[in-house]
């Protein structure tokens, strides 16, 4: 068995995976039972180390470097999170256009690849993650590098339309192609993909393999998951998951809870939910008193203007609608600025009627997911959806819903309050039994089998060819 060698933005927390989510378990558990490497920024731009750094732990090794504050500036302030970022989630209107960024961002992207490429065996599997690392597979190839190497996307893979619109489009989508495999999360994002190469770039495309710039890749989606299981009897039988549950029921003295966590970002749509509320308060009075809208929002990126603004949007929101409908013993909307740990969220999800997730647009969104899995299959609550998050086309038994139309959301939410029992648990049933059924290590196994048994054999058949 090779050697599998991660390569993403931030290396993961690998001593205590399980505190940061299924997603790094999932990729631990595949280096540690093999043994490999996963390299990454180290998170510092102050601290200028020469070259790369390399530690153990355990039977694999982190590899991380630095990077300089103007390489962070244009490649991940600048490229990654004000170009490409908005771009992938249809922000046109919020999107960077400056050449300058592209030209940091490819920068760093070699500075990486020169940083991996004396590290790496001849038997080396690279399993390359998100859009830091677009170019990244291109620039390996151009140090010689002949592994296998796949890449996945997990946020949206935006229309060809979209797309044209970015300076230098053209060489980013050039680049994808010296990967061996890539992977979306949606079939939507996949067909979007296969729509530019085919109109924009002149190339063709059959079954899953994709042909352009004189090279064949194999093009799937990939559905990331959770680990179902595991979630779920975190949050039945951990002790501060119990402890968040039983501190939130008591709170709500008899009241039902509503529930949103997101981070605190202009794609999850979270005025447009705070809008919902106020509108379900104001056509349904019976909803004033009974139910809590807990919204849990940490703030990311807190030095982009388009986020400062939009905490103090949603201040002013929350402000409102606390202000018109609250009562001495009830406050409406619990808005909350702050993270919590993954047990006490689940024990949030768990003593809540209702699963709140209407992102303007996402990759796939996991919230929903947890949400699911943290309920009690006995009392499950009720999970309304965007039909724009990924997540939709694996959870068709939520109650999806248009996340710009205001009143379509309000509606849902008070249909989700009347909901019978028995309907409740027979979708509950369904979701739960499909997200074990794709889990995260369904999904981690289905991306590497591609790549170490289909990809090898298609490469072999082209140099043959």
């Amino acid at each position: 068995m090779s050697r599998l060698v991660i390569v993403s933005n931030r290396v993961g927390p690998v001593r205590d995976a399980a505190r940061a989510g299924g997603l790094a378990v999932a990729l631990v558990d595949a280096l540690r039972a093999r043994g490999g490497l996963w390299y990454g920024w180290s998170g510092d731009t102050n601290n200028q180390s020469a070259g790369v750094k390399v530690e153990q732990a355990g039977p694999l090794q982190l590899a991380t470097a630095d990077l300089t504050e103007d390489e962070y500036d244009d490649y991940y302030n600048g490229f990654a999170n004000r170009c490409l970022w908005p771009l992938f989630h249809y922000r046109i209107d919020l999107t960077a256009f400056d050449r300058r960024y592209y030209e940091g961002y490819r920068r760093v992207n070699a500075k990486f690849a020169s940083g991996l490429f004396p590290l790496l065996r001849e038997d080396d599997t690279i399993w390359v993650h998100d859009y830091h690392f677009l170019a990244f597979g291109n620039e390996l190839r151009q140090m010689g590098a002949e592994q296998a190497i796949g890449f996945f996307l997990h946020i949206p893979f935006p229309s060809p339309e979209v797309l044209a619109t970015l300076p230098n489009h053209d060489a980013l989508v050039r680049g994808l192609f010296a990967y061996d495999v890539l992977g979306f999360q949606t079939s939507r994002d996949l067909e979007r993909f296969c729509d530019f190469v085919v109109r924009e770039a002149g190339g063709h495309v059959e079954g899953d393999r994709v042909t352009c710039f004189g090279r064949t890749i194999i093009a799937r989606a990939f559905p990331i998951g959770i680990d179902t299981e595991g979630f779920a009897k975190m949050a039945a039988e951990s002790e501060d998951a119990r402890r968040q549950q039983e501190k939130a029921v008591r709170s709500l003295r008899g009241r039902a809870q509503m529930i949103g966590v997101d981070r605190l970002d202009y794609t999850k749509g979270l005025p447009e939910r705070f809008q919902a509320f106020e509108r379900l308060l104001d056509d349904y009075p019976d909803a004033r008193g009974e139910l809590v809208y807990l919204q849990i929002a940490p703030t990311s990126r807190g030095d982009v203007q388009a986020y400062r603004e939009m905490r103090q949007e949603l201040e002013g929101l929350s402000g409102h609608i606390n202000g018109q409908y609250g009562e001495f013993d009830w406050t409406p909307l619990r808005y909350i600025n702050r993270a919590f740990a993954r047990r006490s969220l689940a024990g949030l999800y768990r003593a809540s009627k209702i699963g709140l997730i209407t992102p303007l647009r996402d990759g796939m969104n996991l919230v929903a997911k947890e949400y699911v899995a943290a309920q009690n299959p006995e009392d499950p609550g009720v999970l309304i959806l965007s039909r724009f998050a990924g997540a939709i086309y694996q959870m068709p038994e939520a109650i999806a819903v248009n996340p710009y139309d205001i009143k379509e959301v309000a509606d849902a939410i008070q249909n989700a309050r009347y909901m019978s029992l028995e309907e409740r648990q027979e979708r509950f049933q369904a979701l739960f039994d499909g997200l074990k059924r794709d889990d995260v290590a369904y999904w981690r196994d289905s991306f590497l089998a591609t790549l170490e048994h289909e990809a090898p054999m298609h490469r072999n058949t082209e140099r043959s060819a």
